[in-house]
């Protein structure tokens, strides 16, 4: 199994820190979309690079696709975080943000739902070989 950096480590810390303030800030009930902003603006605050909606190609049979995948934020190039407002998770998000770190060639992800009554309960950490 893949050992993490102290770097990876660091980032996912404050990836659960920043929901966490925007979660206290915001509460459940709001959209998708502005919990991405506003998540992004804690890790912006914190100094800590990403990218939004990051389209990702995808290579099958010697081509190249580009209408891939999309991310929903890339952390400092190393985690995928997908963000959910969502009153049910389903395994199909599960499946989503596994299949999207393998894809990506990253090592850790997150799949965060803002949608529960403590933010505690819907961050979930992934791990890929």
């Amino acid at each position: 199994m893949y050992k993490l950096s102290s770097h990876e480590e660091f980032l996912c810390k404050e990836i659960v820190d920043a929901a966490f303030i925007v979660h206290s800030k915001l509460g459940p009930g709001v959209v998708e979309k502005i919990y991405e902003v506003c998540f992004c603006h804690e890790l912006r605050k914190k100094g800590i690079s990403f990218r939004r909606q990051v389209d990702l190609p995808i290579y099958y049979d010697d081509l190249t696709f580009d209408e891939g995948l999309r991310l929903d934020v890339l952390v400092d190039d190393l985690v995928v975080c997908e963000l959910k407002a969502m009153m049910h998770l389903n395994e199909y998000w599960t499946a989503q943000t596994i299949s999207n770190m393998k894809l990506a060639g990253k090592h850790v992800g997150f799949l965060i739902n803002f949608h529960v009554p403590l933010i505690k309960q819907g961050i979930r950490r992934f791990y890929a070989d």
